[in-house]
């Protein structure tokens, strides 16, 4: 099942989830001009592309700044073997 980011990373910050008062609604589970894409609801497997994101526990401002974390991240390398991104060229994938 392919899941979105907030499901796999289970940081509660989509709508309603257990950390979204707290640390604030994730702009992922929200950026509905992104829905659909890799087959994901809003942005939950296009994050990389999102400003605002959770990348190793720290919000990050700008894509820019998620690049590196993203490269990284083993939710980016799941979404990229499901989706067939090839990785070998160390770009992010875009739309």
């Amino acid at each position: 099942m392919k899941l979105n980011c907030w499901e796999f990373k289970k940081c509660g910050r989509e709508p309603g989830g257990i950390n979204a008062v707290e640390q604030g609604i994730c702009p992922a589970s929200t950026l509905t001009e992104f829905d659909c894409v890799n087959n994901g609801k809003n942005a939950g497997r296009i994050c990389w592309m999102a400003s605002g994101t959770l990348c190793s526990g720290i919000t990050v401002g700008t894509f820019a700044r998620n690049a590196d974390s993203c490269m990284n991240c083993d939710f980016f390398a799941r979404v990229s073997e499901e989706e067939g991104f090839d990785r070998s060229n160390s770009e992010i994938p875009k739309l």
